[in-house]
């Protein structure tokens, strides 16, 4: 029996094409339902095979011999290509798959298919209960991520969802439509309005008009029913709460915002589902963020926020920064200035005193600290945040904290340099003001364990600085630990481990010796002389007495 070998191309333009053929022969058929189709051009490619290959292969088996595809044979000129008119039938079969490899090349013509896995993270879930992450808000997408776009979350179903972007389109359309007339008309600047406008603002008028005064006893309990059931996983029912045309603003609203996250996702700036936050914009800068900050969920879910550099207060998008700034009457940190040099300020601000600007100035640290663990809990704390003042205001530039009552003597619980004022000696001039502290207060003090990457680093520059100084200054034959740990309020500890990494410290017959090594001395000189006195804390600018126990 023979069988046609028909090609085709598919409804969509593509080269797919499947070889068709009727197999009577058992084996076959169990083949074909397990390779159901092969591309055309891996069959034409197969079929250029010699003629003796096939003939051996049909020889070997009693069954009939396969095509490429695992079918049976769908003409006689798949097997017996011997012959001339089979010769003929190859070439011409050559010619179409190169015309057809051409065209496959040539994707200009095809529709342009979505590619699901470019766009969307078939991992992520909604957040919402019970949704299965199918459909959009705006309508115009087949998955979604976030509560911004949960149609479940919007007492919505992905068809409704739909309708309603066609309905919104049909009338963007009449909008456009009603513009285009308009343009005719002279643009001045006191033009009377036309009488499809008054017939609107009439409409209006009268929609706003027909607003329910009141719920009765029955929307009453649907309302308590779905708050109980659902609590802060749906939103709240929004019928007969304001009119009907202010409710289809407020979702057209909604939609428009979903669909401008839904774009931000996609061009990833926004993290799915994540809570990561990538990018802060403070001030004049945009920085990328190290760490995760326990933001409350609908800011982190966003990917960037937007904070004031002098309240901290943090904010969604750009727009509303804009209106806070112009309202803000900060211009520095709350609190008392204890310290100002230059345009280098330092204000003690109390977290018992003004506790939302410390748990700002906590979640915005631990975006670049890994071992932070203090973000609420602040009023036991004192924090000192260092500025920069130009003509616009005081500018963060870093800031410690440190506990009322240590028990310890930790003169720093956390410390934080901004990244965009990091490597400009800003650092040092922080740990050389927690010491200046300690000094006033008469006590030996050291920073809280475990300390971050880069502050062990500071630390021990610091430390190593300091050490330096006081054996370039020192001048006597013996010297004591006890001594140098209280001229500058440095823990012994600190400064043994500090003068082992240096390979200062020997034990020679019996006693400690610490060498005087003459060679890291002078270039710390050098690089003292270098480095100059800009970045420095002066003791006679500070004007504080230590707190008393609160």
């Amino acid at each position: 029996k023979q069988t046609q070998l028909t090609a085709g191309s598919s409804s969509d333009g593509t080269e797919d094409s499947d070889f068709s053929a009727d197999v009577e022969h058992a084996e076959a058929a169990e083949i074909v339902h397990r390779r159901s189709s092969t591309r055309l051009t891996r069959a034409s490619l197969r079929l250029s095979r010699s003629s003796q290959d096939i003939k051996q292969g049909a020889d070997r088996d009693e069954t009939p011999p396969r095509t490429p595809t695992g079918n049976a044979p769908s003409s006689e000129s798949d097997i017996e290509v011997s012959s001339p008119s089979n010769d003929l039938e190859d070439e011409r079969l050559a010619k179409e798959l190169s015309l057809k490899e051409a065209a496959a090349h040539d994707l200009s013509h095809r529709p342009k298919r979505r590619r699901f896995h470019e766009s969307y993270n078939f991992n992520m879930k909604c957040p919402t209960p019970g949704c299965n992450s199918l459909g959009h808000l705006t309508g115009r997408h087949e998955r979604h991520f976030s509560i911004s776009g949960c149609p479940l979350y919007h007492n919505l179903s992905a068809d409704e969802c739909k309708v309603h972007a066609s309905t919104r389109d049909k009338q963007a359309e009449e909008r456009t439509l009603s513009h285009r007339q308009d343009e005719n008309r002279h643009s001045t600047r006191n033009q009377a309005p036309t009488e499809r406008q008054l017939r609107y603002k009439e409409k209006v008028t009268e929609l706003r008009r027909k607003r329910n005064t009141g719920l009765n006893k029955e929307q009453k309990e649907k309302y308590m029913d779905h708050r109980q059931s659902h609590g802060t996983s749906r939103e709240p029912l929004l019928e007969n709460i304001t009119s009907d045309y202010d409710l289809e603003l407020f979702r057209k609203a909604q939609a428009r915002a979903s669909d401008d996250l839904e774009k931000l996702r996609l061009a990833g700036q926004v993290s799915e589902g994540s809570n990561m936050i990538k990018t802060i914009v403070f001030g004049r800068y945009e920085l990328d963020t190290w760490y995760h900050s326990p933001y409350p969920e609908e800011y982190a879910r966003l990917g960037r926020l937007y904070m004031c550099e002098f309240c901290l207060k943090y904010m969604k998008s750009q727009t509303i920064l804009r209106r806070h700034m112009a309202k803000c009457v900060w211009k520095h940190p709350p609190g008392d200035e204890i310290y100002r040099k230059g345009n280098i300020s330092v204000f003690e601000v109390d977290g018992k005193k003004n506790k939302i600007y410390c748990q700002n100035l906590c979640l915005l640290a631990k975006l670049f600290l890994d071992h932070k663990t203090l973000y609420y809990d602040v009023e036991p704390f004192l924090f000192y945040v260092m500025t920069e003042a130009d003509n616009t205001g005081c500018h963060l530039v870093g800031y410690f904290s440190k506990e009322k009552n240590s028990f310890l003597n930790y003169n720093v619980s956390c410390i934080l340099t901004m990244p965009q004022y990091m490597r400009q000696g800003y650092g040092k001039m922080l740990i050389d003001f927690s010491y200046l502290l300690s000094k006033v207060e008469e006590k030996v003090g050291s920073p809280e364990r475990p300390l971050s990457d880069l502050g062990l680093i500071s630390y021990r520059s610091y430390w190593k600085e300091v050490l330096l100084r006081y054996l370039n200054n020192f001048q006597g034959k013996e010297i004591s630990i006890k001594e140098i740990s209280q001229e500058t309020a440095v823990n012994p500890v600190d400064i043994v481990s500090t003068l082992q990494s240096l390979q200062m410290l020997k034990y020679w017959k019996g006693k400690h010796l610490v060498l005087k090594r003459q060679d890291l001395i002078d270039d710390w000189k050098a690089k003292e002389t270098k480095r100059g006195n800009s970045k420095t804390i002066d003791p006679t600018a500070l004007k504080w007495t230590p707190p008393k126990g609160t």
